[in-house]
């Protein structure tokens, strides 16, 4: 039997090899994987104490997800009924265009960005508008006029998933200002925790003020809670309670729910979590500039890395001595890899594989 005639178009998400198999595979006594954006530094303390006392595990999630709701919204400063939860932001992404979506529809994001948000548009039979992007950077005004009379959501993701980038307010602002009050603006922002204080901006003084935007977060990254699968959404109450319409009566677990609403309250993992991924990123860039290897500016903890052969090649050499990568050729972007931030003794020991590629490669 056939479903829609757009999944013939589209595969199922294809994970990497689990480390086992590739450890097998190349004779290795360990690997390092930096593909997926984890946190390298694990998760609170207080998250792994709650573990030892979960309970209750045969009864029903709570639907509303009141415990988390209220923790959020408290500390946000935001009503409760501004949120919506789900199993990551990859799951409100996928609610949100089965709520506003439709064939009668059309989409704008960028070209490249996270795969996400055009693969669930498509499954919706949304007209998909694509704009390049400009050196890692969404290119907000050409975004705004590709907006048409059927366009119901545009996709903003910032920091940006593949690059890093970070749009600056006084450009978000204006876009805003001038996109139609009946489009869905969607700022995913799941690394919002890692970007610069000095440039970061209060994206949520932006929901009173326009009822077309919706912001995503998420605990899988900063937060080290990949493995529970918890996102929320912040947005108008009505855009919320159509997300609510759509979304499954128990989506989010009740172990989930439990260890991010304690996860929530270690603000000092989050600022370690930051110092040392910041400390670690810098380092490796220095790195790179000794190299003569370009790379984009990231917020995240990330970094898209020009290489100056095929990524593939680059991602091969590094399977084979010990580590993960994210080859850009899968990502929309030729010629580069995508190296998650790990903890300094795995970075040091990436920069001297880099170092005996790069010297290879001069020979």
């Amino acid at each position: 039997m056939d479903g829609k005639a757009v999944l013939k178009q589209l595969s199922p998400y294809q994970q990497g090899k689990q480390t086992s198999e590739i450890m097998e595979q190349y004779g290795l006594e360990s690997i390092v994987k930096l593909s997926s954006n984890e946190n390298p530094f694990g998760f609170s303390p207080r998250v792994k104490e709650t573990l030892q006392s979960l309970d209750h595990l045969e009864i029903y999630p709570d639907g509303y997800t009141a415990a988390l709701r209220t923790k959020i919204a408290n500390k946000l400063r935001i009503s409760e009924k501004e949120l919506a939860f789900g199993g990551g932001s990859d799951e409100l992404i996928q609610i949100i265009c089965r709520a506003f979506l439709s064939t009668e529809t059309s989409t704008v994001m960028a070209k490249p960005t996270f795969t996400q948000y055009k693969h669930h548009s498509l499954i919706e039979g949304s007209h998909i508008k694509e704009v390049d992007v400009i050196e890692g950077e969404h290119d907000l005004e050409r975004m705004l006029d590709a907006i048409d009379k059927q366009t119901k959501i545009v996709w903003i993701c910032s920091p940006d998933n593949p690059s890093g980038t970070y749009i600056k307010e006084e450009d978000f602002a204006s876009f805003m200002e001038k996109c139609p009050k009946d489009v869905l603006v969607i700022l995913d922002e799941a690394y919002i925790e890692f970007v610069n204080e000095d440039i970061k901006f209060e994206s949520l003084s932006y929901i009173d003020k326009y009822d077309n935007l919706l912001l995503l977060r998420t605990f899988s990254k900063a937060y080290g809670l990949a493995g529970i699968r918890v996102g929320y959404a912040i947005g108008n109450e009505n855009i919320i309670r159509q997300i609510d319409i759509v979304r499954g009566p128990f989506n989010t677990t009740a172990i989930s729910q439990q260890l991010a609403t304690v996860a929530i309250d270690d603000d000092l993992f989050i600022k370690e979590t930051v110092k040392k991924n910041s400390d670690n990123r810098s380092a490796f860039e220095s790195f790179l500039d000794t190299l003569g290897w370009k790379y984009y500016p990231s917020e995240t903890n990330f970094l898209l890395v020009q290489t100056p052969v095929n990524g593939m090649e680059v991602f091969e050499y590094l399977l084979e001595h010990g580590f993960i990568v994210r080859p850009g050729e899968l990502l929309g972007y030729e010629n580069t890899i995508r190296i998650t931030i790990g903890e300094k003794t795995d970075m040091d020991k990436l920069q001297n594989v880099l170092q005996s590629f790069n010297e290879k490669l001069s020979k």
